[in-house]
């Protein structure tokens, strides 16, 4: 197994720490009210020891752990993952991993990670930004021109050089980040069964999904928020889950969520989830715990195939695919708003459980409506 060693190369490099701690001097009195973004190099030496070489600010033990597991120069597999995204404690990570081939900057170096934590979901636009760190480190092997840029894209929002690529946050909107899966990809995968995963999204119920590529995860469990499109919530997802202790307290922290994990195990946890996708084998399992609330019926159907129709239609963009199935969505939650009476001087409009039943709807339609309801706090408590 690879040591993770925490502490700085020695390979030559003591001007360049020193280098960097008085130009980290001068630039920690720097607006740094981003609160959650900082920037770390990791490097594996030639004895394959993983380094984690300096960060920008300090970071706690605890977040230092968890990125040293999430990097693969610490994985014992040996399997290079080029760049990796996930979400721990509301706090997103960015890690890109490169070889390093001829670089005099590097000699002892044969890989290093650039991990990049920020408040916002937008994978595209910290892949761009951290292959731009990559090609400075590559070419200096010193933080301290890396960090120029770095506090040029926090402050500015942009960062030039012709050698190196020009980066300008500007051109990565949220909206764009949102649309960039694919919905018509898990609808040729998982058919009339996508209907599944809309309604465990609709009713916030937890979803957990197994592959053992974590490329493959990370591209499927990023598109499903878009099913429920009105809420526009990415917040849910968590891409990129070890089997940790403390990783899954976190997880179970939180509501409802979408958790990716590449360890087989996790098909084991039954407290993990209410609704398990083996990706692998293009399997859903819903939870004998939310059977009752997940029970399917006519109004599924319709939901279910609409949702095949467009996604099947060649002339559909992936875009228009969730706008189709956001019209529908806002045409269920009309229905439940047509339910709902304010009372008690609350400004909340609650469900009034005595109109659902007057409306004679099939009982899976009424019984979702109910939940869904409750999912979005609209029951009297």
């Amino acid at each position: 197994m690879d040591q993770v060693v925490s502490s700085s190369r020695t390979r030559g490099s003591r001007q360049k720490h020193t280098e960097f701690h008085l130009y980290y001097a001068v630039i920690t009195h720097r607006d740094t009210a981003h609160g959650s973004e900082h920037l770390s190099t990791i490097e594996k030496d030639t004895n394959g020891d993983a380094l984690w070489v300096w960060c920008y600010p300090s970071v706690t033990a605890e977040l230092r752990t968890l990125l040293l597991r999430k990097c693969c120069l610490t994985d014992e597999n040996k399997l290079l993952h080029t760049f990796v995204f996930g979400q721990y404690k509301r706090s997103w990570f960015y890690i890109t991993t490169v070889e390093v081939q001829d670089s005099p900057a590097l000699k002892k170096v044969t890989h290093f990670s650039i991990v990049l934590t920020a408040k916002d979901f937008n994978p595209e636009k910290y892949a761009a930004f951290t292959r731009i760190l990559c090609r400075i480190y590559l070419k200096h092997g010193s933080p301290v021109k890396m960090m120029e840029s770095y506090i040029a894209v926090l402050t500015k929002g942009i960062c030039q050089s012709e050698e190196n690529g020009s980066f300008l946050s500007k051109d990565f909107d949220a909206r764009k980040a949102y649309l960039a899966g694919s919905i018509k990809d898990i609808v040729s995968q998982f058919g009339m069964e996508t209907v599944i995963l809309y309604t465990a999204l609709m009713l916030k119920k937890r979803i957990v999904v197994y592959h053992p590529r974590i490329e493959a995860i990370q591209e499927f469990t990023r598109t499903l928020p878009a099913l429920v499109w009105h809420r526009q919530d990415w917040s849910i997802l968590h891409s990129y889950v070890h089997l940790n202790e403390e990783e899954l307290e976190a997880l179970k922290a939180c509501t409802g969520y979408i958790a990716g994990f590449t360890d087989s195990e996790v098909s084991s946890r039954s407290d993990l989830y209410d609704v398990y996708v083996n990706l692998a084998d293009s399997e859903i399992t819903v939870s004998p715990v939310v059977k009752e609330a997940m029970t399917m019926g006519k109004l599924h159907k319709e939901i279910g195939q609409l949702i095949v129709q467009s996604a099947e239609d060649p002339d559909k963009s992936d875009s228009q695919v969730i706008k189709d199935i956001s019209l529908k969505t806002k045409e269920i939650l009309a229905t439940l708003a047509s339910l709902t009476e304010v009372s008690d001087g609350s400004e909340k409009p609650t469900l009034n459980a005595e109109a659902l039943k007057q409306k004679r709807f099939p009982p899976a339609t009424e019984n979702f409506l109910f939940h869904l309801a409750a999912a979005e706090q609209m029951l009297k408590i």
